[in-house]
Parts: C-alpha cells; structure tokens; sequence
C-alpha cells in the first residue's frame, strides 16, 4: 500500500459518491500527500509498550524490545553502538506508527463528514442514511488493518494487507448497498427536478444542476481547512518518514542480521543524498 495514499484515506467520499453516480465531484476530500511518502512497506508494524515487532503473513520477522533485538526468533548479539541505533530506530517507528493510524482515521471521518452533507441535503435523510452504511463498512475494513487497541497499535499497510482488506467482497457490499437505494434516490431526484425552477423540463435540469454545484463549492469551503489542516500534517510525516528511511538504512548496515529486511520497497531511492 502507498503510504501518501494510505494517509489521503483514498480519497473516499469521491469514490462513495461516484458509486452513486452523482456529479458532485468538487464534494471531495482528496488529500495531496507529498510524492516523498509514495512508498510501499513490505512489513505489517505492531507497536507495543517497549516492543516493536515486524511481520509479514502473521509470521515475525524481527522485534525490537528496548534495546533488544530478535530476527527469525533468534536474539542477536549487538555492541552498544548498534544497541543505540536499535532502540533509536525503534522509538522512531513508534513515534510515527500512532500518528499514521490517527491520519488515517480521521481522512475516513472527513470522507464520511462530506458524504453526509452532499448527500442528506439534496437526496433526503433515506438517502443519507443509506450512505451512513458505506462509511460504517468502510470504517469497519479500515480498522483491521490500521488500529489502536489498549497501548498497541498495528499497521498492516502492505500490497498484500490491503488487497485482502479491500477486496472483491468489499467492492460488491458497496455495490449492493447502492442497488437498494437506488430507488430511494431516483424518487427523490425526481422530486428534486419537479421542484426545481423552471417552466420545462430542460430548465427545470439546469436548475437543479447548478443547485448541485452550489452544493459541492458550499462543502468544499466548509472543509477546506480541515483537509488542508490534515494534508499540512501528512506533509511533516513525511518529512519524519524520510529521516526514518535514512535511519534505517544505517541499521542496515550496522547490524547484518537486519540486511535482508527492508522496511520499503524502494528505500535506496528514498534516502537523501
């Protein structure tokens, strides 16, 4: 999973509302996320109180507890140079891990936020409700893979921990939750037409029309700051990710055991200069 689309929540509220088919595209809370964090992990992250564990599949790969360090099961002997790196990569990536889970979360409540004042305003509180459901089962996926529990957190924001997260199963709820309210919409939009201003029918679509566009602008200033307060926050992760990078290349280095164990995908190429 790309961390800079992880942290935009994917943009949800347009996908939800695409899936209605209504033209309310500038109803949108796309997040821009700086290229830098365009990266994949190859790992899932806990984090827990003095530990930090690594794994791919359900399988550990390698933990860090304190000063600590565990690959394939095995403790492995460190100096206390690379006993230093160690836990300072560790607090690093457990600094970071909460604030990633934490952006994610609240992007869905942004989505969800806008979804709700495009759609109960112009398709009624049936239609709303309706849509309530999508976000709740959207809200539902994203909690198995990004999550607090107690003093833990766990990031599985893998290719693979997404793909099984938001899979065909997913994609057909969505559909099928749009199906049974399709008739729920199309009476009401019928009834929004009917009303709208205008002598013919053709008048009657511009107006409403421009309604929906009115709309989509009056919701874009009115969650302008809260995205753009989001995108501000997202941009310092990245800036801390990179540094991460670079500190975990170091690690590499320093202690061979953690050599075939890259965090990224592309790290090499996202280290400074």
């Amino acid at each position: 999973m790309k961390i800079n689309k992880l942290l935009a929540g994917c943009a949800l509220s347009g996908v939800i509302l695409g899936l209605s088919g209504l033209p309310l595209a500038q109803a949108q809370t796309e997040l821009k996320v700086d290229e830098r964090c365009d990266v994949s992990l190859n790992y899932d992250v806990k984090v827990e109180p003095k530990k930090l564990v690594m794994s791919e599949k359900g399988t550990e790969k390698y933990r860090i507890e304190v000063d600590k360090l565990y690959v394939e099961g095995k403790q492995v002997d460190l100096t206390d140079k690379q006993k230093k790196l160690v836990t300072q990569y560790a607090e690093e990536v457990s600094t970071q891990v909460p604030e990633v889970i934490e952006l994610i979360n609240e992007s869905v409540s942004l989505a969800s936020k806008a979804v709700g004042m495009a759609l109960t305003p112009l398709m009624g509180d049936a239609a709303g409700t309706k849509f309530d459901q999508m976000m709740v089962g959207v809200q539902k996926r994203v909690d198995t893979i990004a999550y607090k529990q107690g003093d833990s957190f766990y990031l599985a924001a893998t290719e693979e921990s997404m793909q099984n997260t938001f899979n065909d199963e997913f994609s057909q709820e969505m559909e099928q939750i749009v199906q049974n309210s399709i008739g729920t919409i199309m009476m009401t939009l019928g009834s929004q037409i009917m009303s709208a201003d205008g002598d013919s029918f053709e008048t009657k679509m511009d107006a409403l029309s421009k309604k929906m566009d009115n709309l989509g602008q009056d919701i874009e200033q009115q969650i302008q700051s809260e995205s753009k307060g989001l995108e501000a926050r997202a941009d310092r992760l990245c800036d801390r990710f990179e540094n991460l990078l670079v500190l975990e290349n170091q690690l590499r280095q320093e202690v061979p055991e953690l050599a075939p164990y890259a965090l990224t995908q592309n790290s090499a190429r996202q280290l400074r200069q």
